[in-house]
């Protein structure tokens, strides 16, 4: 069973970030260094693609790291059970709305696939009025970084808090 919370635990967060199975160590550890950057809270759903010890997390976040706040869980539903009254805002590149509309405010939870394929179908069905997207204009890209994306909703979440 995973839920352990580590480094920190006694701030209150402004909002949080989810990551759901990441793959990427570097990603991790780059949003890990933006949630610290802006008081949130980073919540990690297992599995992950890689080893939390991982020398690339730890370069990521720099010597920052220790300080990320962090929690894991073993699955998405452990991570509802936890924490019943969060706002969640889920963002995937299946949606339909901005995430310029979405309903940021302190302590919700900004919620994020994996790197591969996204958020599992099973959660974009369930919550599919709570999806949106970051634009993408270009014909030639069909994706965006992980980490690009987190920062740039956690920035515009930060804007809406404040």
């Amino acid at each position: 069973m995973i839920e352990k919370e580590v480094n920190g635990g006694s701030s209150s967060p402004l909002f949080h970030v989810v990551l759901v199975c990441p793959e990427i160590p570097g990603n991790t550890g780059s949003i890990g260094r933006t949630c610290l950057a802006l008081q949130a809270k980073l919540h990690l759903i297992h599995p992950l693609g890689f080893d939390l010890s991982e020398k690339s997390v730890r370069r990521a976040g720099l010597d920052y790291w220790k300080y990320v706040e962090t929690q894991e869980y073993q699955s998405f539903d452990a991570f509802l059970l936890k924490n019943p009254d969060k706002e969640l805002i889920f963002f995937s590149g299946r949606a339909q709305k901005s995430y310029l509309e979405a309903p940021y405010k302190k302590d919700c939870a900004l919620i994020f696939g994996c790197e591969s394929k996204g958020l599992p179908t099973a959660i974009t069905q369930r919550y599919s009025q709570e999806l949106y997207k970051l634009p993408i204009l270009s014909e030639h890209i069909r994706s965006l970084n992980l980490a690009s994306i987190a920062t740039t909703a956690s920035y515009e979440c930060l804007k809406h808090i404040q």
